[in-house]
């Protein structure tokens, strides 16, 4: 894919911060879900030095790889 990191180098681990809602059903003795939301990117992270990497600054294949790989896409 191609990400680095701008600040130490690390070109091999990255953390994805994402964020999905669900929406659950308390009926009775059971609950249920009955929505959910796919995820959304809010941070993408080097796992080495905690710097964040600036998502628009990818180039148009690798925003739409990463949302695909995070299930966000």
């Amino acid at each position: 894919m191609g990400l680095t990191c701008p600040n130490c180098g690390n070109e091999k681990s990255f953390l994805a911060k994402t964020l999905q809602m669900h929406v659950v059903q308390a009926g009775g003795e059971e609950l249920e879900l009955s929505e959910q939301t796919p995820p959304a990117m809010l941070e993408l992270l080097c796992d080495d030095c905690d710097t964040e990497l600036d998502f628009a600054t990818l180039d148009a294949d690798q925003r739409r790889e990463m949302l695909l790989l995070v299930g966000a896409g």
